[in-house]
C-alpha cells in the first residue's frame, strides 16, 4: 500500500517540503485515498494512502506518536501487528488507531532500531527521531517493497519510485548504460543496487540505515537467509503446511475485501485454497475471487476449475488481446520507470486492472515459492551437485535416473552433462580460467549483433566464482536475480491499479523454515518444490499437486509478435530514430525481424527487449525535459528567495 518520498537537506539550502510536494504528486496512483506532508528543519516526508487497515482519518500518514517528535511515513503492511499491539500494549503502549502503522511506530519507540526482527510483513519506512535528530529507515527482508535513494549535493532524496526523484526538481536524469548493456545482452534486471538512472539506486532488501543530523548515511544488513536456525525435528511437510496456513492467513488481515490471483500451478493454488478454508472458519459471505489468465496456446483449465471449485471461490477470466496488450505498453513502463523482462508483465499489468475494476484493493498471489523451495528446472543441477559434495554419490545417480526416466531422457546423457557441470565449477575456482573465460566473453560480445560496440562496452563483468550447491543457489535467486526482477514488477504493476499485492510464500518464517530442510525436501526424484506438495496433500486437487510440468505465466509471445504486433514493432525498429541512434546494426534488425516473422527463428525476447527499450528511452527523454524545467523553476525560486 502507499507511495512515500523522503527529503534530508543536510545544508538548509534549498525548501525540503517543496521538493517532497514535487515528489509524492506523481504517485497519486499508489496512493488515492489521502496524502500528507510532514516537515521539521531539514526534514520533509511526503506520503500518498491505499487504505487498506483502519480506513479512518486514524490512519492518516505521515503519523506522529508520543511528544510528536518522532514522526513516521511508512509503506507496507506488518501482518503480526495483532500481536505485536497486544505485546505493546502490556508494556504500556496506548493505542489511537486499529492498523499497523501506529503498531510499527510504537514498536520503534519501544526497541529502536532493534524492532526490525519483531516484525512480520513487508515495508519500507522512514521515521525522523526529532529527539535525536536522526533519520531512520527499512525495508523488509525481500525487498517486496520499493525504497530507491538519491543523493545531489548536500540533498538526500528517498522515494518509493524513481519517477518521484526524477520529479523533485534536484535531479538531473542519464540513463545508466552499464545497465541498458546488461539488459539487452544477457536480460538481466534488478540484480543490483545500480537502476536504469544514473545515480538512482536501489536501498537493498533485509537493509537499514540511517542518516545523522549532519546528514552522514551509515547502512547495515539486519537479516540474511543464511542464518536460518537449524529445522526443528519431526514432520517436515507438517510443519510447513501449519506454517503455511498461518501465514495466510495472517496475509488475509485487511478491512478491505481480499483476492486471488490463480494460474493452474502449485503455488496460487495452494493459496488459493487456503485462502477459502480461512474464509470458511471466519464465517465469510461474500464470494472469494479468483482473477486469472486463461492462455488458449497454454491449456490449465482442468487444474483452474478444479481449484476453484474446492476453494468455493468465483472465477474471473482475463482474456487479453495483443492489439490491447501493445497499447498499454509505454503506460505499463512510465509505472516500471525500467525495461521488463517478458511480455508476461503485460498480462500482468491487465490482470490487475481487471481485479480493480472490480473492486479489489488486495490480490494474493503465489510469487516467491519458486525461489524459496526449488520451483525452477535450472535447482536440479544444484540439487545434484549437493548430494554429491556431501558424498551421496549413490543417491544423486538414483536422483537423476529417476528425473531422467519421468522426463522421458535417457541417464547416462543427464548424468555426462551433470559431470561436465562439476569440471566447470572446478575451473571456475581457478584464476587463470576466470581470466580466459572474460577473454573469451568480450570476444563474443565483438561477434556481429544487433549491439552496436559502442553500446556493448558498457556491459559490466560477470560476477567473480560462486557456490553452485542448492541453498547457495536459493539465496542468489532470493538475493539478486530473479527474484526482486519479479517483485518490482509486481509492485508497480499493482499499484498502477493503487492494488496491493501480498505474498503468502515470503513469510520469513516459511522461507526460513525451508532453508534448513535437507535438500531431497525440496527437489526430490521429477519433482520440485517437494515440501510444499507433501504439504497440500489432500489440501488441494490432486491434478494439480502431482504435476511435474512447469508453465509460470507463459504468453503466445512469438505469434503475436509474428503476427498482429509485427506492423507496430516494426514501426518501431525500423524508424529514423533507431537508425540514427549508433546503438544497433539497424540493417540486421530489420532481417531478423523478418525471419521471425517467417518462423525461420524465434526472436521474440530480443524483439520485444529491444522494442520496450526504445520506448523506454522515448520517455526518458521525455521525464528529462520535464526535470530540466523543474530544476530551473527550482533555481530561479532560490535565487528569488
Amino acid at each position: 500500500m502507499c507511495g512515500l518520498v523522503g527529503v534530508f537537506d543536510r545544508a538548509g539550502s534549498t525548501s525540503a517540503l517543496s521538493v517532497a510536494g514535487r515528489m509524492i504528486s506523481v504517485l497519486h496512483h499508489r496512493g488515492p485515498d489521502d496524502d500528507g506532508f510532514y516537515a521539521s528543519g531539514r526534514v520533509a516526508f511526503g506520503f500518498r494512502r491505499l487504505s487498506i487497515l483502519d480506513l479512518s482519518s486514524a490512519g492518516h500518514q505521515p503519523m506522529a506518536a508520543g511528544d510528536g517528535r518522532v514522526t513516521i511515513v511508512f509503506n507496507g503492511e506488518i501482518y503480526n501487528y495483532v500481536e505485536l499491539r497486544r505485546e505493546l500494549e502490556a508494556l504500556g503502549h496506548q493505542f489511537c488507531s486499529t492498523g499497523d502503522t501506529e503498531v510499527l511506530l510504537h514498536a520503534y519507540l519501544e526497541w529502536g532500531t532493534s524492532c526490525l526482527p519483531k516484525l512480520n510483513g513487508m515495508w519500507a519506512f522512514l521515521i525522523h527521531d526529532a529527539r535525536s535528530g536522526k533519520l531512520f529507515g527499512a525495508r523488509d527482508r525481500f525487498g517486496i517493497k520499493p525504497l530507491f535513494r538519491h543523493v545531489s549535493g548536500d540533498v538526500l532524496l528517498f522515494a518509493s519510485e524513481i519517477k518521484a526523484i526524477v520529479a523533485s526538481g534536484v535531479y538531473s536524469p542519464q540513463p545508466d548504460w552499464s545497465s541498458a548493456a546488461s539488459f539487452l545482452v544477457d536480460g538481466r534486471l534488478d540484480n543490483r543496487r545500480e537502476t536504469f538512472f544514473v545515480d538512482v539506486v536501489s536501498v537493498p532488501a533485509a537493509t537499514a540505515f540511517e542518516v545523522d543530523p549532519d546528514g552522514k548515511y551509515r547502512e547495515w544488513t539486519y537479516w540474511r537467509v543464511e542464518d536460518s536456525p537449524p529445522a526443528p525435528a519431526g514432520d517436515f511437510a507438517e510443519a510447513f503446511a501449519e506454517l503455511f496456513e498461518d501465514a495466510v492467513r495472517i496475509h488475509m488481515r485487511s478491512d478491505v475485501p481480499v483476492a486471488v490471483h490463480l494460474s493452474g500451478g502449485l503455488d496460487s493454488s495452494s493459496i488459493l485454497c487456503a485462502s477459502g478454508r480461512v474464509r470458511a472458519a471466519a464465517g465469510a459471505k461474500d464470494p472469494l475471487l479468483a482473477f486469472s489468465y486463461m492462455a488458449p496456446e497454454f491449456d490449465e483449465s482442468v487444474q483452474i476449475h478444479a481449484t476453484v471449485r474446492q476453494a468455493n471461490a468465483q472465477l474471473v477470466v482475463l482474456e487479453p488481446a495483443p492489439a490491447r496488450l501493445w497499447a498499454d505498453l509505454e503506460r505499463m513502463l512510465w509505472f516500471q520507470d525500467e525495461p521488463v523482462h517478458s511480455m508476461s508483465a503485460l498480462v500482468s499489468y491487465q490482470l490487475m486492472r481487471l481485479a480493480a475494476e472490480h473492486g479489489i484493493k488486495v490480490v494474493l498471489n503465489g510469487q516467491g515459492a519458486d525461489e524459496t523451495i526449488g520451483g525452477y528446472a535450472s535447482y536440479f543441477r544444484s540439487y545434484w551437485h549437493t548430494l554429491i559434495l556431501a558424498g551421496r554419490v549413490g543417491r544423486a545417480w538414483t536422483e537423476i535416473r529417476t528425473f531422467a526416466q519421468s522426463h522421458e531422457q535417457g541417464s547416462w546423457p543427464l548424468a555426462g552433462s551433470q559431470l561436465k557441470h562439476l569440471l566447470f565449477i572446478l575451473l571456475g575456482k581457478l584464476p587463470f580460467y576466470r581470466a580466459a573465460s572474460r577473454y573469451s566473453r568480450r570476444k563474443r560480445l565483438k561477434r556481429p549483433s544487433w549491439l552496436s560496440a559502442d553500446l556493448l562496452r558498457h556491459f559490466p563483468e560477470r560476477d567473480g566464482p560462486r557456490k553452485w550447491d542448492l541453498n547457495s543457489d536459493l539465496a542468489l535467486s532470493q538475493r539478486a536475480y530473479p527474484l526482486p526482477l519479479y517483485l518490482r514488477v509486481e509492485d508497480r504493476n499493482s499499484m498502477a491499479h493503487s492494488i496491493e499485492v501480498r505474498l503468502p510464500f515470503l513469510d520469513h518464517r516459511l522461507v526460513s523454515l525451508v532453508y534448513s530442510l535437507p535438500p531431497e525436501w525440496k527437489l526430490r526424484g521429477p519433482w520440485n518444490k517437494f515440501v510444499l506438495r507433501e504439504a497440500m496433500r489432500g489440501r488441494i486437487p490432486e491434478e494439480v499437486r502431482g504435476r511435474i510440468d512447469k508453465m509460470g505465466f507463459p504468453t503466445a509471445a512469438r505469434d503475436w509478435i509474428a503476427g498482429p504486433l509485427f506492423e507496430p514493432i516494426m514501426d518501431v525498429l525500423a524508424s529514423r530514430e533507431v537508425k540514427e541512434s549508433g546503438r544497433y546494426d539497424a540493417t540486421l534488425i530489420v532481417r531478423d525481424l523478418e525471419r521471425h516473422r517467417c518462423g525461420e527463428v524465434n526472436l521474440s525476447w530480443q524483439i520485444f527487449a529491444v522494442t520496450q527499450f526504445e520506448l523506454w528511452l522515448g520517455s526518458f527523454r521525455h521525464a528529462r525535459r520535464g526535470a530540466a524545467v523543474r530544476a530551473a523553476r527550482t533555481a530561479a525560486s532560490g535565487a528569488a528567495a
